[in-house]
Formats: structure tokens, sequence, C-alpha cells
């Protein structure tokens, strides 16, 4: 039962060429796309590139659809759909790689700018699941948009080109940190103490009556912020604005084995899902790549997976195809099968007790299935059946992909989840694939570039034959 090395399918050449070329393309990716809206527009502009037609504009022209078109349908800006349309009918069901981009992180406050003892900062609520500890003393980048009343849209991008400054949240000397010490891990910092210090000059102009500028450092970066971006102060009240780890994905080990970069999870899984779906071309099944937001608060929300942007679309193109009714949606969902790629807890021997090393993920034994996940006796897990994954062992075995089960550590260990159950709620088959990583929720997370080409293999002969 033990699984082989994947790097041993991959002597030095062209084969092993072609591994490090594809984690090539994947750094580059997660290097410039940090939050779920730049991930969505950078696949969108590339699904556009490569003949993908908006949804609702084939809609509204009242055109036919058909076998071989390629349709993509982006909501609000943080979710994307893309379907290359089959040969057999949607009636006898889709094959779907569904994974989410969004990932943990300091989201700024509405209302958040403040400054204390001639410091500036920004005030954040920190999303999904983290280690709080780790975020501090590391050098941060400012990311997302600001609506302002008009409408106008301004991207902000902060902390990433070379000469831009970054930003910190800052932590407590050793010298003075005898009680932070003694406390538990969960409360050496605390979420309220997870404040971004971003300007320390105060602004400097006409004194009026010979008074000072009132909190003089807020002042002056508010003034930066206008000079830069055209803002004032109350529009952050329209902003999403999140703070990550700044500076680009990187080789990892002497070998140059494993990728180090912010935000594997989830977009390991989602790249190598798109890049799947443009190379697996007109396939017998319809193709779906389903790249979700709000995963790591539980998949709320208009842009989360439990969501009904799926649903419409895909009622939209059955209305194409010919005309939608209830019956017709029902067998489409029902016949068809899903991965709900996700990453899964790579074995790491400096923490061996949480694993049990029969059933877990290790780097560089490729793609991960996970039979179930979820806690306390598998409380919140989709479970997959036998009679799914005997068929998915039989597609990867006869494409010679690597590929490995897993769960998520010892039981009662922990826990975790994913969207797989909420596409099940659809009555179709799912289990939960993806790819092993070291770090997980960390700012810096590692994975094995092996692991990644050998997902983009997996997934391309999911659509071709399952």
């Amino acid at each position: 039962m033990e699984k082989k090395n994947a790097w041993e399918k991959y002597p030095q050449g062209e084969r092993r060429d072609a591994v490090f070329a594809f984690a090539e393309e994947y750094k580059k990716f997660i290097s410039e796309c940090k939050t779920e809206r730049e991930c969505a527009a950078e696949l969108t502009a590339r699904a556009k590139a490569a003949g993908f037609e908006d949804l609702n504009e084939v809609a509204a022209s009242g055109r036919k659809i058909r076998t071989g078109d390629k349709l993509y349908a982006q909501n609000m800006g943080k979710m994307l759909a893309l379907f290359v349309i089959g040969e057999k009918p949607l009636s006898e069901g889709m094959n779907i790689l569904g994974a989410h981009i969004d990932s943990p992180r300091l989201d700024l406050k509405q209302v958040p700018l403040y400054e204390d003892t001639g410091l500036a900062l920004f005030d954040t609520h920190y999303y999904g699941g983290v280690k709080k500890y780790q975020w501090v003393a590391l050098p941060l980048a400012l990311h997302g948009v600001i609506v302002k009343k008009d409408g106008t849209k301004v991207e902000v991008s902060l902390g990433e080109r070379e000469g831009d400054p970054v930003f910190g949240v800052t932590d407590l000397l050793i010298h003075l940190a005898s009680e932070q010490m003694e406390k538990k891990a969960s409360k050496v910092i605390e979420g309220e103490n997870l404040d971004v210090l971003a300007g320390s000059i105060p602004l400097f102009g006409e004194e009026e009556e010979g008074k000072k500028e009132k909190e003089a450092v807020k002042a002056n970066v508010l003034n930066l912020l206008k000079e830069q971006y055209g803002i004032e102060e109350d529009d952050f009240l329209s902003a999403e604005l999140e703070v990550v780890p700044a500076g680009k994905a990187r080789d990892y080990g002497v070998d140059r084995s494993m990728v180090m970069g912010y935000g594997h999870d989830d977009r390991v899984c989602a790249y190598p899902s798109f890049a799947a779906l443009l190379e697996a071309g007109v396939c017998e099944k319809t193709s779906v790549c389903l790249l979700v937001d709000k995963e790591e608060i539980g998949s709320v929300g208009a842009t989360g997976m439990k969501s009904k942007f799926f649903s419409y679309a895909v009622a939209e193109i059955l209305q194409g195809m010919g005309g939608y009714d209830q019956i017709a949606f029902n067998r489409a969902v029902s016949n068809s099968k899903a991965l709900s790629s996700d990453v899964s807890a790579a074995y790491d021997p400096l923490y061996a007790s949480v694993m049990e090393k029969k059933n877990c993920a290790y780097l560089g034994k490729g793609l991960v299935f996970n039979k179930y996940t979820g806690s306390r006796g598998k409380s919140g897990s989709n479970d997959a059946n036998a009679e799914y994954m005997a068929q998915l062992r039989k597609i990867m075995d006869g494409n010679e992909v690597s590929f490995q089960t897993s769960e998520l550590g010892k039981v009662d260990q922990g826990g975790g989840g994913t969207i797989a159950y909420i596409l099940a709620d659809h009555n179709m088959s799912v289990i939960d694939s993806g790819i092993a990583v070291l770090n997980m929720h960390a700012p810096w997370e590692i994975v094995s570039k092996v692991d990644l080409y050998e997902a983009k293999r997996g997934y391309l002969a999911f659509l071709r034959e399952a």
C-alpha cells in the first residue's frame, strides 16, 4: 500500500523540465494574485484569451449553446465558473473541478485608521483560521479595492513592487516579554492587537492660530493616500482591503523541489484545475471549473459555495441548449461528478504525534484523495462512496497519475472542512482531492512541485474519463 515518491517518474530531462516549467507558471500566478478578486480577474482574462465567452452575453443574444462552446460566468468579481460544453447532453451530468480562491489574511476594518503616540495604524480583523502569532514581525502588503460613492473603483496594491513600502504588525521585544511568554499560544497575540503600523511622520503645513494639526501622523497618511489614490477617509467605509504577506513565491530547498508561497490553500488546487480545463478541450461530458470565495469562513455569502450562483449558471446553460425545466436541472446535477479540490495536511516529522502514518498525505507522493474530512466522528464530512473512489482509482492508475489517500490527522486530533458537502447537496458524487501542504494557513506555506504537476494530470484525466 505504500506509495512511491512521484519524483521517480521524472528523471533528469524533458519530463522533469515539464514539472519545473509548470511550477514556474504557478509561482507567477500566486505571486501576482493574492486576493480572490485578483485571482478571478486574472483567470477571467486568461479564459477570454482562450476563447471563452461571457455566459450572460450569450444568453442575452439568444444564440443556442452547442457542443464545444466555452463559457464563463463571473460573480461579483470574486467567484468564477467556466464551462466547456461536452458531446453528451447536459442531462448526463458534468465533470466538475471545484476549488476556492480565498485565503487566510488580515482585513482592514471599515474605520481602520487611527493614531496613537505619534504612530498611525490600521485596525484589522483576521479572516479565516490563523495562528495569530505567525502574523507579527513580517513584511506585509495591502491589496484590494476602494469603491467611492460615485461608483469609481480604486484598485490598491502596495508593498509588492520594487521600491514600495511594506507594512507590519509589531511584536514585543524578548527583553520585556516574560509575561507574554507565559501565555497560551492562542493568547500570545490577541486578535485586537493585529494592527498594522502605517506611518510615523506628522503632516506639516500652515498652523492655524498657533495650533498644530490634531492627529498629524494620521492626517499625513490620509494626505498621502489622497495623493496616490484620490480617496478620502470615509471611502474606507466601502472598501475591501486585505493585508497579506509581501513578496513573491520562491523555490524552496537546495534541490528546488518545493514552492514557498502565500495562499497555496487553495490556489494550489485552483490553478491546476483551471489549467486542466483549458488543456482538456471538448470532452464527452461538459467540463466545469468552479472557483469560489468565502470557503475559509464557511462558504457563506453571495460569492461562497452556498450561494445559488452555480445553480443559476447551469440553469442558463440548459435554457440556451433548448429549454430549462426543473427535471432537466435535477438530472444534470445528480448525474454530475465532482472533485472538491482542496489542500491536505502534509506529514511533518517534527509534528508526528498528530498524524497516523498509514492514513496521511506526504509531500512528493502525488494527488491526495480524502474520502472524508470533518471532525468528531466525521461530523460535517461528505464521506464519498466506495463506488466513486473505485472509479477514480481506475482513472488515475490508467493514466499513471501518482495519487495517495489521506485523513486530516489522527481521530479526535482536530478536523476541517471543504466545499464537498455543499456540492453533494445536489446529489452528485463528490470527493475531496488536492495537494499536500506544509505550514497550512501560515503566511508562507510549502508544496511540492511534483504534487502540483500530478494534480494537473489527475484533473485532466478526470475531466476526460469520469
